[in-house]
């Protein structure tokens, strides 16, 4: 999904939340069409794109130039909230779309925060610990004006983790001596001031999404209470996949990013004592590993974890003692199972493959793995798709744990930490789900965006900035 197709889609839900009588009432005539006009035109509009160059000293004394970028793009809910990601294919339009989503996400979630996105063009993994390093403390150096813990906070995104924010919190400290400098970044370590169980709590958030919305939220619903039509056929796949728990058959299920997100959300699928899964395919971005009797996730976990990466051959397997048939990287995606979770990167899912995706559930635990066109037909088909801006809020949930805790020095229990993340995304999934099932809105997406931009935009109206 491009940033034209989110811009697009806000400004259709502009026009929708308009013709709704019952929102913002009080406003009618050419007075309220004013006001959803300059409401679309500030919500479809960046408020600040930054882009630099790093320049970086190789260990083989050559020097590179790499194009970094941070974009803010709507404050009006609090201080711009985004990761940094390190990816080849990093570009501006890119960084741009995923901080509007992160406006989006964080106002669904009701988060004081507003939405910001940073990128570096590298490959992680072409690069030396040391000039990791480099290139974090200059990312700070170039964007430090731009950056701050009342400002814009940026956190761990692809390619990037809690060291990266560890160095990184520690340049802005040297640039910015005697100012509070540990709520300038979040998903730090523990020792450096971040929040127990931040790691695996995208992960974490990504399947308790769906796992409430299965297990919780269609058990608990009357089938004459959905919509008629289409979402009905939706409530009905998902309670068949209920019923096929209750008569002690697996829901088969398949991860593909084999991450800290995936790795944690197919951990969870395999280990869960609420509904019974049967992880049978999980993949990186080398290899897909399939077993129709269920994969040993625990151990791919802990290979993952030591080298970085899936075992990739034969023989990798029987050394690691693990049982899985070997396949290509993107036959993941097309595989029969009942339940996706799409863990690695934009666009896996559009136009041109949508036709061949098997399962009822697709869960995006990545940021926009489904296209715009892909996801009309998925919907179409009467397939339920848990989208990013609900699933994936885990991590920003978490960070704004971490940055309370920073500003009075308390250091929360992981329990307390996971507990307040669950809490919250379970009232935003019943917020969209009954809004979307009941009123029979047209799209689960489009419920989340409705949910967000009613609070960004009246927000907007309350602090007078519509004309």
């Amino acid at each position: 999904m491009t940033v034209t197709d989110t811009q697009n889609m806000i400004r259709d839900i502009m026009d929708q939340l308009y013709d709704d009588e019952s929102f913002l009432p009080e406003e009618t005539g050419e007075i309220r069409k004013r006001l959803f006009e300059s409401g679309k035109e500030i919500l479809t509009t960046t408020d600040k794109v930054i882009k630099s160059y790093i320049r970086v000293t190789r260990d083989d004394r050559s020097i590179e130039r790499i194009p970094a970028f941070r974009v803010q793009h709507n404050n009006i809910a609090g201080f711009y909230k985004g990761g940094i990601r390190y990816n080849e294919v990093v570009n501006e339009q890119e960084v741009e779309n995923l901080a509007v989503l992160m406006t989006l996400k964080n106002a669904l979630h009701e988060l004081p925060y507003g939405g910001g996105k940073g990128g570096v063009v590298i490959s992680p993994d072409q690069y030396s610990r040391r000039e990791l390093y480099m290139i974090a403390k200059k990312y700070v150096q170039r964007f430090v004006r731009d950056i701050g813990p009342t400002h814009d906070i940026p956190a761990p995104d692809m390619g990037t983790d809690a060291e990266t924010m560890d160095w990184m919190v520690g340049e802005y400290k040297t640039i910015n001596p005697g100012e509070n400098y540990l709520g300038s970044f979040t998903g730090k370590s523990v020792e450096n001031g971040g929040a127990r169980g931040r790691r695996e709590s995208t992960g974490k958030g990504t399947y308790r999404s769906y796992l409430w919305l299965l297990d919780t939220w269609v058990r608990q619903t009357n089938r004459n209470s959905v919509a008629e039509g289409l979402h009905r056929d939706q409530y009905d796949r998902m309670k068949r996949l209920i019923e096929k728990h209750d008569e002690g058959k697996a829901i088969t299920l398949a991860v593909q990013g084999f991450g800290n997100v995936g790795a944690v959300a197919a951990e969870m699928a395999a280990t869960c004592d609420r509904l019974n899964h049967r992880v049978t395919a999980v993949s990186d971005q080398y290899v897909t590993l399939y077993h129709e009797n269920g994969l040993d996730v625990r151990a791919l976990a802990g290979y993952q974890r030591r080298m970085r990466h899936l075992p990739q051959t034969a023989e990798a397997l029987e050394e690691a003692g693990i049982q899985a048939e070997v396949r290509d990287r993107d036959e993941l995606i097309y595989l029969d199972v009942d339940v996706l979770i799409l863990a690695a990167v934009e666009d896996v899912i559009h136009g041109g493959n949508v036709e061949r995706i098997h399962a009822d559930i697709i869960v995006e635990g990545a940021n926009a793995p489904v296209d715009g066109t892909a996801d009309r037909v998925l919907h179409e088909q009467g397939k339920v798709v848990i989208p990013d801006v609900l699933a994936n809020a885990g991590g920003v949930m978490v960070s704004y744990v971490e940055w309370k805790q920073d500003r009075v020095t308390e250091l929360f229990s992981e329990e307390q930490v996971i507990r307040e993340m669950y809490e919250q995304m379970e009232a935003s999934c019943e917020k969209v789900f009954d809004s979307y099932f009941t009123d029979g809105l047209p799209g689960i997406r489009n419920s989340c965006y409705v949910q967000a931009l009613k609070r960004l935009f009246i927000l907007h109206y309350r602090h007078g900035k519509l004309y």
